[in-house]
């Protein structure tokens, strides 16, 4: 792994994300590049549509306070910007990571990932930003657009780092996990760690054959590995595994279906990143 991408708004899961791209960097010797997007609506300088009855006059120089306002509020925006990725870098750096490089981007973050993520080989973000409802368990507005606009694996992060030593795959025998066994099999950062492969559901012989050959795969790539298929819901099982601490991080495959179906019927993965108290590892 040569470099990771890690996305901070100055929430508090902010310092989770910097702790998280350190912990991925100091096991792959990757670098970090730190973003912090500032969107179009922080940086806007166009005061709206003030129709009505206000004074030709007055309303020249309402609008003239208004840019003004708007001008300043996108310097405090951009300053503030600077200041949370200088504490990240510090942060990060702390942790043992040289190469830490920081990047304040104006636009938006699907676009900004779309133009950086091909000199990435992993991109990290928190599951929650500075709007969300912590109480409702929303998860941040973005997340869902980064994940589906994104071809590289996303590393969710939790709202706290915890060390990661047990390492759940979620194997539903797609092409989207199969592609994250690969990516494990392939990299030589995460020796040392317990993976454990659970299929959730009516147990069959294609799944079996297919979840011991993913098992096999790790262990030929040099990786302790067990593989097991439990009945139930899959969102409950693992979230319950999680709770009671059998798994430090999750790896799943991610928005498997169309947008629409997700609406009618739900989408697993945003449920399991909800129920989830751990980082998770989505690969589309």
């Amino acid at each position: 792994m040569a470099k990771i991408i890690a996305f901070i708004d100055g929430s508090l899961y902010s310092e989770s994300v910097c702790d998280h791209a350190a912990w991925v960097a100091g096991r792959t010797g990757a670098e970090v590049e730190v973003l912090h997007v500032l969107g179009r609506r922080e940086l806007s300088t166009v005061p709206g549509n003030l129709s009505g009855s206000i004074g030709l006059g007055a309303r020249s120089a309402l609008l003239e306070q208004l840019a003004e306002s708007d001008a300043q509020a996108a310097r405090l925006a951009q300053e503030r910007g600077r200041a949370i990725l200088a504490d990240a870098k510090a942060r990060i750096e702390a942790d043992g990571v040289v190469q830490v490089g920081t990047r304040l981007r104006n636009a938006d973050i699907v676009e900004t990932i779309q133009e950086y993520e091909a000199g990435a080989d992993l991109i990290v973000i928190g599951k929650r930003g500075l709007a969300a409802d912590f109480a409702r368990l929303h998860l941040g507005s973005n997340l869902e657009r980064v994940v589906r606009s994104s071809t590289k694996p996303i590393l969710v992060a939790s709202r706290g780092f915890k060390p990661i030593e047990k390492v759940l795959i979620a194997f539903d025998g797609g092409r989207s996990v199969t592609k994250a066994v690969e990516f494990i099999a392939g990299l030589r950062g995460f020796d040392g760690l317990d993976f454990r492969l659970l299929s959730v559901g009516q147990e069959t012989e294609a799944m079996r054959e297919r979840i011991e050959g993913a098992r096999d795969l790790l262990r030929k790539a040099g990786y302790t590995a067990d593989a097991r298929i439990e009945p139930g819901q899959p969102e409950k099982v693992i979230a319950d595994m999680a709770d009671a601490g059998e798994a430090d991080m999750l790896l799943m495959g991610a928005y498997g279906h169309s947008r629409i179906r997700n609406f009618i019927i739900g989408s697993t993965t945003t449920e399991m990143l909800r129920s989830c108290r751990i980082p998770v590892m989505l690969f589309r």
